[in-house]
């Protein structure tokens, strides 16, 4: 049991790697705004779709398909395609020349990456026992800010190199601009990482499924045959308003933090002055530790409210500590003074990571193992074209059409951010009497 135990946890630390490249690989262009722009000539509005919603598009759509296959098929064969694929675009992304070479080459890097979570959610489900599930989830979940942070850490540090020299040579390419180097070198080493997920995890035997082939409730292989479209339309009919409060509400969330994500270096050199290089370090060292300290508070408020048995846990601790980030989400991007102003985006990373490890284990507390990978693809496509697909682009359009001022960056952010807060915090509370009711129908096929 031990083993199988130490097991499992290898299983998450290696696929959280893998996620923390991916949000490497999408995150990079943040921090390589200004050189970008410069070179490309672009505007704040076409920087943020280059990082949304050429990003969002494919990565939305393609996790449906992607979640069904994750429900009938190897999962970890899966990763690894996604894996190879997102690498090779994100690389690609420095051989671009004008935007439409870039959108194409992000669009790209969002078809690989669909096919993580979904399979990776379903893997952990069936590697843990319920008491530890929000813990598992939400560590696999730290890949995100921990990507996060490396990215604006390089990202800064290669922008610090631009402003040395804006070109630099490469073996076979020749000459390029710094920042297309800096996508090269971020993409090319997730290949090592498909290696390792390929080589050292293994296809685990499903659980949790509706009609139980084993007394312990595995099945006896590594595939499931998957359920009918309809009998999955009518479990989500039947969970309709969880579901609609679940990806409402993390939506919300995912607006306040895909937006600040892209726009606060930028923020702190409008607004205060400071180096891009630096801005970018600071932000990312505040992401890199903050945000997987938030996601594990997460995880053990909701495991530790829930005990023995799931009564709600992951819809209260993402509710509660979203409603501690209302405060700096407004005020973090107006006061006066730089160091306060990082000081209460810190505070704000903190509240806002707690909830993705949770949003995570709420799907999988009440979802069958043969729907997790497209029911986990519906959370992945609303939240994400909100969050990822809105944020970024939110904040952009109130600066450049609102505005019409690029100083005014900041109250920009405070009124998305804050706005969003409030909205997500109001959702999931309402949301949580209809989780527990879902949790109860789930008693029924578990038993079964």
């Amino acid at each position: 049991m031990a083993n199988r135990l130490a097991y499992s946890w290898y299983v998450v630390g290696v696929l959280m790697v893998a996620y923390l490249f991916s949000y490497v690989d999408r995150s990079i262009l943040s921090l390589l705004v200004a050189p970008i722009r410069s070179d490309l000539e672009l505007s704040d509005t076409e920087v943020s779709v280059l990082h949304g919603l050429a990003f969002a598009i494919f990565y939305t759509l393609l996790g449906f398909p992607v979640g069904r296959l994750a429900d009938r098929s190897n999962r970890v064969a899966i990763i690894v395609a996604g894996i190879g694929l997102w690498s090779l675009f994100t690389a690609a992304c420095g051989l671009a020349r004008n935007f439409w070479q870039l959108f194409f080459m992000r669009v790209g890097v969002g078809v690989g990456e669909a096919a993580l979570n979904p399979c990776a959610y379903s893997i952990i489900a069936d590697s843990f026992p319920q008491r530890l599930l929000s813990r598992a989830l939400s560590t696999y979940v730290m890949g995100t800010y921990l990507g996060f942070g490396v990215a604006f850490i390089v990202g800064g540090l290669v922008v610090g190199g631009v402003s040395e020299s804006p070109t630099t040579h490469l073996p076979l390419l020749g000459e390029v601009r710094t920042w297309q180097a800096a996508f090269i070198y971020v993409g090319l080493p997730g290949l090592l990482v498909m290696a390792l997920v390929g080589l050292t995890l293994r296809e685990p035997p499903r659980r949790g499924l509706m009609r139980r082939a084993g007394s312990d409730g595995s099945s006896s292989g590594g595939a499931s045959a998957g359920v009918p479209i309809p009998v999955l339309l009518r479990f989500i009919h039947r969970n309709r308003r969880t579901l609609a409060c679940h990806v409402l509400g993390f939506g919300f969330i995912g607006v306040l933090v895909n937006g600040l994500v892209l726009w606060t270096p930028s923020y702190f050199v409008r607004s205060h002055g400071w180096a891009v290089a630096d801005a970018g370090v600071l932000y990312g060292l505040v992401l890199a530790s903050l945000g997987p300290t938030g996601i594990f508070l997460g995880g053990w408020v909701a495991d530790r409210w829930d005990g023995a048995a799931p009564r709600g846990g992951p819809f209260l601790a993402a509710a509660g500590f979203t409603a501690l980030g209302i405060a700096p989400a407004f005020i973090s991007t107006l006061v006066a003074d730089a160091h306060l102003s990082l000081a209460l985006i810190a505070v704000l990373v903190l509240c806002t990571s707690a909830p993705w490890g949770v949003a995570v284990s709420a799907l999988q507390q009440f979802t069958p193992n043969e729907m997790r990978g497209q029911v986990s693809a519906l959370y992945l496509f609303f939240v994400n074209i909100i969050g990822i697909g809105m944020g970024p682009t939110l904040i952009a359009l109130v600066t450049d059409h609102a505005f019409g001022d690029d100083a005014m960056l900041g109250i920009a952010m405070s009124l998305v951010a804050g706005i969003s807060a409030v909205l997500a915090a109001l959702t999931l509370g309402f949301g949580l009497s209809a989780f527990r009711a879902s949790l109860r129908r789930a008693e029924a096929w578990q038993g079964a």
